[in-house]
């Protein structure tokens, strides 16, 4: 019986780990042990990112919401509690939307949310 090295097996799964590395500087895209350890990391950071990315946006909405509701006389607080005191149920990616193309309805929602919250206040 002859004896089995896996040469093909194992070319092909370093070749497919340099070509993951292609883009990498020095060594990182050329030695298969150096390759493998650059393509780990980069995939677990991969990994992190794309959970990241949710809450990136969400900082951005957040601050577009906060910068349009000040121009309108009202912090982003007060905002958000007049929106549900009012019962109006936007998300804060469509209320950043509103902030950004529509100034005029980010308006309108401002005073229903002023006028929600004034009570309390």
């Amino acid at each position: 019986m002859s004896r089995v090295k896996h040469g093909p097996a194992s070319r092909a799964r370093h070749k497919k780990v340099i070509n993951m590395a292609r883009g990498h500087k020095g060594v990182r895209h050329r030695l298969f042990r150096r390759a493998n350890e650059s393509v780990l990391h980069s995939l677990s950071y991969a990994y992190r990112d794309r959970k990241d990315r949710k809450g990136q946006f969400r900082r951005l909405w957040i601050q577009r919401i906060n910068a349009a509701a000040r121009l309108n006389g009202i912090s982003y607080s007060r905002l958000i509690n007049g929106l549900t005191a009012a019962g109006i149920e936007l998300n804060r990616k469509m209320l950043a939307d509103l902030a950004v193309s529509d100034p005029p309805a980010f308006a309108v929602i401002a005073e229903k949310a002023k006028a929600a919250s004034a009570p309390a206040a």
